[in-house]
């Protein structure tokens, strides 16, 4: 009988996470929903929506489940949340995709970006090091990435009007009113749900024993993850590969750098030299491994898939084992 209580506070931790959860990916998903449509029929390229609209919509989860936990003195559970997202958008999510269908992928444009992600996270290894994400830093890694996206968005990433009756299926026939209110009303959703989300990660951590950062790793990363992977199941049902690889590469690079960096930015944060040994270096190989694949083959293979998504469950294994 003494051990009943702390089960049903367990049960309901749980209950919390689900919750959350689900806003989190109903948030997520009218917020891409929404942005997605508005920007293609405003003129905007398939590759550059997919790189900024899509895969920043799909990262808003990580971004308020990261600013949520740092706020509430979990930094553990935000910086497991952005690694683990990464691994898990690349060994889960691409890897899921390969197999269902390979993904040819024009190298060229996308290699900014790809060499943008991988520059990135040798940064966030040298600060690992450092011990401590100074504000400066974050602050850099902001102002960096907006330019960036400004740039993608008004540099030759746009395309005539007339080609939005080749997108029937992306681009709806909802008015800007309805689209805008789809987006506010993913903003609320996100909102509450990472509040709960955060709450049922911590209640769910104290009760089985485990740190925060392996929950951030692997709980919160998925649940997190799970918009960019509904996202990309879509993109690929309706062969829009530019989507599916850009969403999965954008997000990696605004989980680094807006996540990260702007966490930082608002209140810098101290950092576990455990990254260095096990989960930097399973970020940074998948992003090593991926690249070759671009550049030489032009594709993701149903084999790479596999390899990708049997090197995530060895991770997690490893992980929780």
């Amino acid at each position: 009988m003494e051990y009943e209580p702390n089960f049903a506070s367990l049960g309901l931790s749980f209950v919390a996470l689900i919750a959350g959860l689900i806003l989190l990916i109903g948030g997520g998903e009218a917020l891409v929903s929404g942005a997605s449509r508005f920007a293609l029929r405003h003129g905007m390229r398939p590759m550059v929506v997919g790189l900024t609209v899509v895969a920043f919509g799909t990262s808003l989860p990580e971004l308020f489940v990261s600013l949520v936990a740092t706020f509430a003195d979990h930094a553990d559970i935000m910086i497991g949340n952005v690694i683990g997202s990464n691994i898990a958008n690349i060994g889960l999510i691409l890897g899921i995709a390969a197999l269902i269908r390979p993904v040819p992928v024009h190298f060229a444009g996308i290699r900014k970006e790809l060499f943008m992600v991988l520059g990135v996270s040798c940064l966030i290894a040298l600060v690992v090091v450092g011990g401590y994400f100074y504000r400066w830093i974050g602050i850099a890694l902001v102002a960096y990435l907006i330019w960036n996206t400004v740039q993608s968005c008004f540099g030759g990433g746009r395309f005539e009007v007339a080609e939005l009756s080749d997108l029937p299926k992306v681009v709806g026939r909802e008015s800007n009113f309805m689209i805008i209110g789809l987006q506010i009303a993913g903003l609320i959703m996100l909102a509450y749900g990472s509040n709960l989300f955060i709450d049922g990660a911590v209640d769910v951590a104290r009760h089985v024993g485990i740190s925060e950062l392996v929950i951030g790793l692997t709980i919160a990363a998925v649940g997190t993850s799970l918009p960019e992977l509904a996202s990309s199941l879509s993109a690929i049902r309706r062969g829009h590969n530019e989507i599916l690889i850009g969403n999965i590469i954008g997000s990696n690079l605004f989980n680094l750098m807006m996540v990260m960096g702007g966490t930082a930015a608002l209140r810098p944060f101290a950092l576990s030299s455990d990254l260095l040994y096990r989960d930097l270096p399973m970020m940074i190989g998948l992003m090593l491994f991926l690249l070759p694949l671009l550049i030489f083959r032009g594709q993701v293979s149903r084999l790479s898939g596999f390899m990708m998504l049997a090197a995530y469950g060895s991770y997690v294994w490893i992980l929780v084992g």
